[in-house]
This record gives C-alpha cells, sequence and structure tokens, in this order.
C-alpha cells in the first residue's frame, strides 16, 4: 500500500510529498473574519475579483447587537483612504456607535453613471451590504450609502438598482444623470430617502439641479423651501409619494467638494455648514421601514 501511494504521489503531486512519501502539511488557511472593534483592512470576493474595503467598527462595538452601516464611495480617481480622511466619519461613528465601510473601486472609480469603468458595483455593494449584516450584524434597515463626485453619482445608481438594501442615501458633489436616467422607470422600487449638497460653482451644478428636479418629478415629490441657517445656502426639502424625503442644499460659493470637510483636496471647511452633521442625522431619521 506505501508503494502505491508513494508511485501514485511521485507521479501526480509530487510537489506534495515530504519524507518517506508522506504528503506535506497543508498550508495555512487565511486568517478567519472576526467582528471586532477597531479599523480593518477586508477584501469580498465578487464574480471572481477579490474587492478591497476599509471597516471601522466603533470602540463599543458589540456584535451581539445590530449597528446601522453607512458604505462611503470615494471620488475619481480615488480610494478607500482618501474619502475616509475627506468625511469624517469615523469620528461620527464612534460617538452613535455605527459601521463604516470604504470599498475601493476597480482602477480608482465606480462605474456610476457617467463614469468610470465597467465593474459591476451595484452587484459588489448589494454582495457587501449582505455580507456585513450577516458577519458583523448591521442592521439591514439601518444601511445608507454616501459618496462624493463618482461616488456620489454610483450612490444615486445603487438607490435605483440595489432594490431594499439602502434606506437614504447622502449624496455631495455627485448627481442623478446619465444614459440610464433618461427611463421615467429609472427610479427606486421601494422608497430611499437622499440627502444632497450642490455646490453653485461646481461646472456640473446645473447638471446636478437638473437630475434633482428629475428625480422629484418621477417620485412626485413636493420641494418647499426651509431655513438652511446659513446666509447664501438655499434648502428645500420635499415629501414624496412613496414614502421617501428628498433635501437638498446649495451652496452658492462653493465648487466641487465635500462643506464642511477639513483635510484632502475637496475639502471646503469654509462652506458655512457640515454635509457630515446633516446627512448624519438625516440618516438617523430616516431608516427603512421593515417590510
Amino acid at each position: 500500500m506505501m508503494a502505491v501511494l508513494t508511485g501514485l504521489c511521485l507521479i501526480v503531486v509530487a510537489p506534495a510529498c515530504g519524507e518517506r512519501g508522506r504528503p506535506s502539511p497543508a498550508p495555512p488557511s487565511a486568517p478567519t473574519e472576526t467582528p471586532t472593534a477597531g479599523d480593518h483592512d477586508l477584501t469580498l470576493n465578487h464574480n471572481g475579483q477579490e474587492r478591497t474595503y476599509l471597516l471601522h467598527a466603533p470602540p463599543g462595538y458589540d456584535p451581539s447587537r445590530s449597528s446601522a452601516l453607512v458604505i462611503a464611495l470615494h471620488f475619481y480617481p480615488g480610494s478607500a483612504t482618501g474619502v475616509q480622511e475627506l468625511a469624517g466619519l469615523d469620528a461620527k461613528a464612534d460617538k452613535d456607535n455605527v459601521l463604516v465601510a470604504y470599498p475601493d473601486g476597480e482602477g480608482g472609480g465606480f462605474n456610476g453613471l457617467v463614469c468610470c469603468g465597467s465593474a459591476d458595483d451595484v452587484g459588489f455593494l448589494t454582495a457587501l451590504t449582505d455580507h456585513l449584516v450577516q458577519t458583523w450584524h448591521a442592521d439591514p434597515n439601518r444601511v445608507f450609502l454616501t459618496g462624493i463626485s463618482n461616488g456620489g453619482d454610483m450612490s444615486f445608481r445603487a438607490a435605483v438598482e440595489s432594490t431594499g438594501k439602502f434606506a437614504a442615501i447622502g449624496v455631495v458633489s455627485g448627481g442623478y444623470s446619465g444614459k440610464l436616467t433618461t427611463a421615467e422607470s429609472y427610479v427606486p422600487k421601494s422608497p430611499v430617502s437622499v440627502i444632497t449638497f450642490i455646490g453653485g460653482q461646481d461646472r456640473q451644478a446645473s447638471t446636478f439641479q437638473t437630475g434633482m428636479k428629475t428625480w422629484q418629478q418621477r417620485l412626485s415629490c413636493r420641494p418647499s423651501p426651509k431655513a438652511s441657517g446659513v446666509p447664501g445656502v438655499t434648502h428645500t426639502v420635499a415629501s414624496c409619494a412613496d414614502g421617501s424625503e428628498v433635501s437638498v442644499y446649495t451652496l452658492p460659493e462653493m465648487g466641487h467638494s465635500w462643506p464642511g470637510a477639513t483635510t484632502g483636496s475637496l475639502a471646503a471647511s469654509s462652506a458655512g455648514l457640515s454635509a457630515t452633521d446633516l446627512m448624519w442625522e438625516f440618516f438617523a431619521a430616516h431608516p427603512r421601514k421593515a417590510a
């Protein structure tokens, strides 16, 4: 029997043979993903590709209790660390015990409405949400998506195509535009509330404004002015027929930036308001209604 086994090993799997024809020990398996507080560099296999993301779990994270989840999408070209530094979401998460995930786009971008790439990012974000709900015990009714520029465009696309996954989105210097949005039916099939921030000096400002008007018309939303608390900044709030809400801030002196951010090339520290603070409050007030 030993001669037979040795012969097979020499002929078929010679590299795996150890001394006296015995198989070598199996290589160590990949470390198990253990839900704990802290910053984690993680991967998720989607469509045969290892997609990378950062996950920030606050100091008070307890895997036995469900937590709200915010997924933040970077600009193009960019990375997870870029939007993590820009948005300042980790500090909010630490205070309110919320998980924050920062996915990396393929080639520095996401396959949003007008660019970038051809990856199945809607499928990836859906799979990532499911994974974080199952493994990290994120609350499926409190999953929110935010992004800036290309990441903001991607947030709109995921809001429409990832039915039932995201309760609300927060879009900064991004928009609902492009070929896909020309179809009247291209709107969420279940309620997704939206808060967005548009800079009047952004070269895409008119596109973003037109997109929000289209979004609200299609969902039968009725915007009305609200006080912004900042001179010159306009704010409208709309209740929509499907039960969602749309909140639009227009900052006439701001360009393609994240209002209130203090670090990063897209920071607008003198904008007069904090997109991070306002969207955080908006998310807390707009969980998804349980089915």
